[in-house]
C-alpha cells in the first residue's frame, strides 16, 4: 500500500503536457505548445564551454552537500551585488534546481498542522510540497486584483495562530505579477509582527519589463533577512532548465537545516553543473539582457494576439514569461471547464497550455512565451480557431 501523503499531490501538469507534447510530435502531428516554462534559447556557449572543461578537469566527483565553495561564494556575491542582501557563502545552499530549494525550505521550518500562506494564483509546486511536509496550504486570492498583485489586508487577514510562512513569488509563474516595493514592504512588517517566515521565490527576477524593478525582501533589513529564505537560480535567466541548478540563502541555521535535509535526500548537485553555473554568474549583463529583450517582443506580440483572440484587451505582464488570460467565457457551454479547453485545443487543434484552475485560476489557460515569434502567432491562430467553433 502506498504512503498516504500522496493522496494530496498531483503529478505536475506542465510536465504532463510537455510529454503529450512530445508523444504527438513522435507521432508525426504538427504541435504549437504553450506549455513548459522553460527559454528556447541556447544555453550561453561560455557557460557550455566551463562544463566541458570541468569534465575534463575532473570536477566529476561529490562535492560538499551544500555546493562547492567556490560557488557558494560566487553566490553571496551575486545575493549581495544584485539583490542587495548581505550574506555569506555559510548562508547559501546550492541545489538541484529552485524547486529543491522550496522543498528544502519547508521541510525545514514546517510541522505537521502549520499553516503556510500562498498567493492564488500560484505554482502548483507550492501547494503539493506544503502539504507533502506535513502543512496546510491557505490561499489568499489575487485573482480580481490589479496586476493580480494581492492586497496587504487579505496577507494579513489570513494569518492564524498556526501561520508558519509566507511564500511569495514575484515575479510570478503562472501570471507575470511584479510586486510593488511598497507591497513588499508591507509583507515584510507583516511577518516580523507575527513572528512568522517568508519564503521568497525570486527565479524569474532577471525578466522585467515595462519599467518594472525587481526588490528581495530580504534587502530592507536585517531582521526581515533573518525571516527570509531567498531562493533564485541559473534555470531561467542563463537559459539552462535542464542544468538543474537552484540556490538560496537565509540566516545560519535555516541554511545549516537545509543543508542537512538535502544531505539525506539528494546530496550535492551535478559538480558538471556547479562548474556551469559558476561560469553563469560570471557572464556579462549582455548575454541576459539580450534574452530578455526578444522575450519583451514575444510579450508584446502575445498580449497583442490573445486580445484580438479574446475580443478584450488583455494586461500584459511585467514580468517572467507567461500570460494568463482569462477564457471564462468558452467554459459555459459544451465546454465545462478550463481543463475540458485544453485538452480540446491540444487534441483537436493541436495547440497546447495549461489550465489555470491548477493555478488556482480557473477559467484562465497559462500560455507562455518562451517561444518563437512566428510559433506564437501560429499557435494564437489555432486557438482562435478553436474557440471559434465554440461559440
Amino acid at each position: 500500500m502506498l504512503a498516504k501523503r500522496l493522496d494530496c499531490v498531483e503529478p505536475s501538469p506542465t510536465l504532463a503536457i510537455t510529454g503529450k507534447v512530445r508523444q504527438l510530435r513522435a507521432q508525426g502531428l504538427d504541435v504549437v505548445s504553450f506549455g513548459a516554462g522553460e527559454p528556447d534559447f541556447d544555453t550561453p556557449e561560455p557557460i557550455r564551454e566551463a562544463a566541458i572543461k570541468a569534465i575534463c578537469d575532473g570536477h566529476t566527483r561529490y562535492t560538499a552537500g551544500a555546493g562547492m565553495p567556490i560557488l557558494r561564494e560566487a553566490v553571496a556575491e551575486k545575493f549581495g551585488r544584485e539583490n542587495k542582501i548581505d550574506t555569506t557563502a555559510e548562508q547559501v545552499v546550492v541545489s538541484s534546481g529552485a524547486k529543491q530549494c522550496v522543498y528544502n525550505a519547508l521541510m525545514a521550518i514546517c510541522d505537521p498542522g502549520d499553516e503556510i500562506v500562498i498567493i492564488a494564483p500560484y505554482w502548483m509546486t507550492y501547494r503539493d510540497q506544503i502539504m507533502l511536509s506535513g502543512g496546510v496550504p491557505i490561499v489568499v486570492d489575487a485573482r480580481s486584483e490589479p496586476g493580480f498583485v494581492p492586497s496587504v489586508d487579505s496577507i494579513r487577514n489570513a494569518l492564524t495562530s498556526k501561520t508558519k510562512a509566507i511564500i511569495i513569488n514575484s515575479p510570478s509563474n503562472p501570471t507575470g505579477a511584479v510586486y510593488p516595493k511598497e507591497t513588499l514592504h508591507a509583507i515584510a512588517e507583516i511577518a516580523m509582527d507575527a513572528g512568522i517566515f517568508v519564503v521568497s521565490d525570486e527565479i524569474y527576477e532577471k525578466h522585467l519589463y515595462d519599467g518594472a524593478e525587481h526588490h528581495s525582501i530580504a534587502s530592507f533589513s536585517p531582521e526581515i533577512a533573518e525571516r527570509t529564505i531567498t531562493i533564485s537560480g541559473v534555470s531561467k535567466s542563463f537559459a539552462m532548465t535542464g542544468w538543474r541548478i537552484g540556490y538560496s540563502t537565509s540566516n545560519k541555521a535555516l541554511a545549516k537545516a537545509m543543508a542537512t535535509i538535502q544531505d539525506q535526500v539528494t546530496s550535492n548537485a551535478s559538480s558538471v553543473s556547479q562548474m556551469a553555473a559558476l561560469a553563469a554568474l560570471k557572464l556579462p549583463e549582455g548575454e541576459v539582457k539580450r534574452m530578455v529583450q526578444e522575450f519583451d517582443t514575444r510579450r508584446r506580440v502575445i498580449v497583442e494576439g490573445a486580445s484580438q483572440v479574446l475580443g478584450c484587451e488583455v494586461p500584459a505582464p511585467r514580468g517572467a514569461f507567461y500570460l494568463f488570460a482569462d477564457f471564462g467565457k468558452f467554459v459555459d457551454g459544451s465546454i465545462k471547464s478550463d481543463v475540458e479547453l485544453a485538452n480540446y485545443l491540444l487534441e483537436e487543434h493541436r495547440v497546447a497550455t495549461v489550465p489555470g484552475s491548477v493555478f488556482g485560476g480557473p477559467g484562465h489557460l497559462r500560455l507562455t512565451y518562451a517561444l518563437s515569434r512566428t510559433e506564437i502567432e501560429e499557435g494564437l491562430r489555432r486557438i482562435a480557431e478553436g474557440v471559434r467553433s465554440l461559440m
